[in-house]
């Protein structure tokens, strides 16, 4: 049982010009996203390295390990701007390590029990479900909190029956309020757990720490690279001692991802807290598309359907084509809006100095007529 684990820690692709440029862009957009909405931003890191032909066990881990120091800096950028709940982020962060602990175990034995088409196709799997019911469900969430825009973004009707529940211990929240302890361990081992199996932690954890704690959307998202520091290196150290980090792709995607992530956090300083649920969401719901197009490769290579050599072709370069979409749109929306909420906080001073500045001159043409 542990050959197929030894094999598959031996099967690295080659990096030619074009992937390495690829994961470098791959690392800024992701590290883009990732300080932008607080996810660790392995949603579109890790489908991004497997449509160059990663295996999906080593692209897991070699996105844990690319993910602690570059959650480490954005957790420092968005605290500077009070976004973190450090104490919250902690406890979970150490919850999480025990799940990611489990899914590390998880993964093994899938690999073990179906090989690398299994592991893939259970990866694609996992992100298909989840991605499209939490993208699908932010979605229209954030169509709601934009209407709100304007009297700011209210607490879910869950989240207060929540911290309505008086079970010792109970956490006090940064925002405001408390929830006891035994809600948060749940949401912080799921966070942990698919963050082992399949890399991606951060789009339950936040949603989480929004719709079931009550956190604003900036705060939850802050804290969330805490805990995805404390995941990352668990993961790395457990995935490193078994061979299936590989270090290339750790640093040519840091390379891109550690300028991004500082980009994305000065970007929630400029958005309202509604275009972090709304950038999530579409990126969940592309990359979910992407995902789901090379279901079909994995089912061949089981020998449970039949596919031909042309459309599996077909459909792992439309993925590949959709998960670029899916960068360039986030990427797109967060550094847009960026640059509109700038100019128009700019021009607020500027018509502001006009405003002072014009009566002083139509006063003295009075005084010369």
């Amino acid at each position: 049982m542990e050959g197929g684990v030894t094999d598959i820690a031996k099967e690295f692709i080659g990096l030619g010009a074009g992937s390495v440029i690829f994961l470098i862009v791959l690392g800024f957009l992701g590290g883009l996203i990732s300080g932008f909405i607080g996810s660790g931003g392995a949603f579109v890191l890790t489908p991004g390295m497997m449509s160059l032909g990663v295996p999906a066990t080593i692209a897991v881990a070699t996105n844990m390990c690319h993910k602690f120091p570059k959650a480490l800096v954005g957790a420092y950028k968005r605290n500077k701007f009070g976004q973190v709940d450090i104490k919250l982020g902690l406890l979970m962060g150490l919850i999480a390590v025990a799940g990611v602990q489990i899914g590390i175990e998880v993964q093994k034995w899938i690999l073990n029990a179906w090989g690398e088409a299994g592991s893939n196709l259970y990866v694609s799997l996992a992100f298909v479900g989840i991605l499209s019911v939490i993208g699908t469900f932010m979605l229209l969430d954030s169509r709601k909190a934009r209407k709100s825009a304007e009297t700011g973004e209210k607490i879910s009707g869950m989240a207060k029956k929540m911290q309505s529940i008086n079970l010792p211990p109970m956490i006090k929240l940064k925002s405001g309020g408390s929830i006891s302890l035994w809600i948060i361990a749940p949401i912080a081992l799921g966070t942990g757990l698919l963050a082992a199996t399949i890399s991606v932690g951060g789009f339950v954890g936040v949603p989480g720490m929004i719709y079931i704690l009550g956190m604003s959307s900036l705060l939850a998202s802050g804290s969330e690279l805490i805990i995805a520091f404390l995941m990352g290196l668990a993961g790395t150290v457990t995935w490193g001692l078994g061979g299936f980090v590989d270090i290339r792709m750790v640093l040519l995607i840091l390379a891109g991802s550690l300028f991004g992530v500082q980009v994305g956090a000065i970007g929630t300083t400029y958005v309202k807290d509604y275009m972090v649920k709304l950038v999530m969401a579409v990126v969940m719901v592309i990359v979910c598309v992407s995902r789901a197009l090379v279901l079909p490769n994995y089912l061949n290579d089981l020998g449970i359907i039949t596919v031909s050599a042309g459309t599996m072709s077909l459909l792992k370069n439309t993925s590949f084509v959709v998960m670029c979409l899916a960068l360039a749109i986030g990427g797109a929306i967060i550094l847009g809006n960026m640059w509109l909420r700038r100019r128009a906080l700019t021009r607020v001073p500027l018509e502001e100095a006009k405003a002072r500045f014009l009566p002083v001159q139509m006063g003295e043409s009075k005084d010369h007529l």
